[in-house]
């Protein structure tokens, strides 16, 4: 009797396509960052301060409170001599220096490609360009990265209206920076009208949009024509995450939202859907995937296809005082 209601239980429950979009996921800066807190953890025992949210996921978050990590807001809350870890999104100059008189011992977990970009902004500075920065204001990474240099000396720009509108003292002087969790389509009008109002500006040397931004935005793009609704697994504050429903949206399929667990699924949005692409966030980890899959399987058939458009290989060390 168990099994016939079992098979008349399959036979009713609708069929369900996932396309698992590769690569997704956890990132090599977030990787390390994470790494960072857990090995220090290990060496000097709880409690290990963190200086807001180690990456953009609740989840991890809460994971690494759980182990002994203690997050606060500002380093005044970080008694002297404790450990204490900088987020993966890098923060101004005065924060270290902040340490330092606090006489706090501090590791950095900025995610190098955004070190990356507050070099490039040093440089400019140092060669007396103004650097136009686009990203969205109040993000951390931002706001990292804008105080690298004296204050003035970096220009915010969030949108093509900014770009065709903001004036400058010097047009011969500037240069571009980007935050590096943009989206690829988002910043190319900026980039076009940036470089036709002032030829001469200074371009990144290497592209500042990271390399697992990039590979995330392409794998959901090479799904989202075939879906019929797309599910990206990541935190509301994180920026990443939601470039890559605007990436879906943008490729073809309008029915893109962001999740944050598998608990928070509504099922009535999947009502006419019988194709799904899943992927996730560089700061969501590969658990929470597999949670919603799960879910998934509570209630439908699903046949799982993971559709990869490149492999990545690169890995960010952690500093030597913690290997």
């Amino acid at each position: 009797m168990l099994s016939l209601l079992w098979y008349l239980l399959r036979m009713t429950r609708k069929k369900l396509t996932v396309l698992l979009a590769s690569p997704r996921g956890f990132c090599a800066g977030v990787d390390r960052a994470i790494s960072i807190v857990e090995k220090a953890l290990e060496k000097f025992g709880a409690p290990v301060y963190v200086r807001h949210e180690i990456v953009h996921n609740k989840f991890v978050v809460d994971s690494l409170r759980q182990k002994g990590a203690i997050f606060v807001n500002e380093l005044d809350e970080v008694p002297a001599g404790a450990k204490v870890i900088f987020s993966a999104h890098g923060v101004p100059k005065t924060v270290p220096e902040h340490a330092k008189s606090a006489q706090l011992d501090y590791f950095d977990a900025t995610c190098p490609l955004v070190s990356k970009v507050h070099r490039e902004v040093e440089r400019h500075h140092a060669n007396g360009r103004v650097v136009l920065l686009v990203g969205h204001r109040g993000h951390p990474e931002v706001i990292g990265t804008m105080g690298q240099v004296p204050e003035g000396s970096v220009v915010l720009i969030e949108t093509e209206q900014d770009a065709e509108t903001i004036q400058v003292v010097d047009p011969e002087n500037l240069a571009y920076a980007t935050q590096t969790t943009l989206s690829v389509d988002e910043v190319k009008g900026i980039f076009a009208i940036l470089q036709r109002r002032f030829p001469s500006i200074e371009t990144p040397r290497k592209e500042d949009i990271c390399y697992a931004t990039t590979n995330r935005q392409e794998a959901v793009k090479a799904i989202a024509s075939r879906v019929d609704a797309m599910i990206v697994i990541g935190a509301p504050n994180s920026s990443n995450s939601n470039r890559l429903v605007e990436a879906a949206r943008l490729a073809g399929c309008p029915k893109a939202t962001l999740y944050q667990r598998a608990a928070d699924l509504d099922l009535s949005w999947l009502a006419g859907v019988e194709t799904l692409g899943i992927s996730a966030g560089a700061s969501a980890p590969e658990i929470l995937v597999d949670e919603m899959v799960n879910q998934l399987r509570q209630t439908h058939d699903v046949l799982i296809e993971e559709v990869k458009i490149k492999d990545e290989d690169i890995v960010f060390h952690v500093p030597t005082r913690l290997r």
